[in-house]
């Protein structure tokens, strides 16, 4: 099973850095209290790691129901 991490955005990226709101865009994320499911990759980790203060993270596996 292919692992993956599920990531909430859960704090505004208004008045952030400008690096740190193209990350949140890097993601995909959309609007706040999304929820993405992503691929638990090394480049993945450390976009989430520039905006570990925004967002929220569970671990979880492909086989697992959202």
């Amino acid at each position: 099973m292919e692992k993956t991490i599920k990531v909430i955005w859960k704090r505004s990226a208004s008045g952030r850095f400008k690096n740190q709101r193209e990350t949140i865009k890097g993601l995909g994320f959309k609007r706040l209290n999304q929820t993405l499911v992503l691929p638990d990759r090394p480049e993945i980790r450390g976009m989430v790691h520039r905006v570990i203060h925004l967002v929220d993270v569970v671990e979880s596996s492909k086989g697992e129901q959202e």
